[in-house]
């Protein structure tokens, strides 16, 4: 399994926010070790559990910041939000029910989950707050 490298191409340009988002690829690249290091399964939920609540806490920061500068994509960005979590938690409900391991499919959909969401929603956010704030 391979780390996330933060680079420049996944920074919006919005320091509290390119703030969080290394957060979130560090919590990434600590569940593929935990996985490749073949730790618990105990643990591996336990981290799974932490990247989904710094992600809910990062998405409310996002929205509060959207709500603030009055971002007119803020509904579809919000409903984006929603459908990632709700699928995040299915793969750690599939997790938790099915034997505790999960696949290299459930850490490619993890890591598309949360570039593709960084570079495509949250690149246009960036572009937005840049002229706002």
């Amino acid at each position: 399994m391979k780390d996330i490298i933060w680079d420049k191409s996944l920074s919006i340009d919005v320091d509290e926010v390119d703030d969080d988002h290394r957060r979130l690829v560090d919590l990434f690249n600590v569940l593929t070790h935990a996985i490749a290091d073949g730790e618990s399964a105990e643990y591996v939920e336990a981290v799974l559990e932490e990247l989904i609540y710094c992600t809910v806490w990062h998405f409310s920061h996002e929205e509060r910041l959207m709500l603030k500068y009055a971002y007119e994509d803020r509904a579809a960005h919000k409903t984006e939000h929603a459908e990632l979590i709700d699928s995040a938690r299915k793969l750690q409900q599939k997790f938790v029910q099915g034997g505790k391991q999960l696949s290299n499919e459930d850490i490619e959909f993890l890591e598309h989950w949360l570039t593709e969401h960084i570079l495509v929603a949250d690149m246009k956010l960036g572009a937005y707050l840049g002229g706002v704030m």
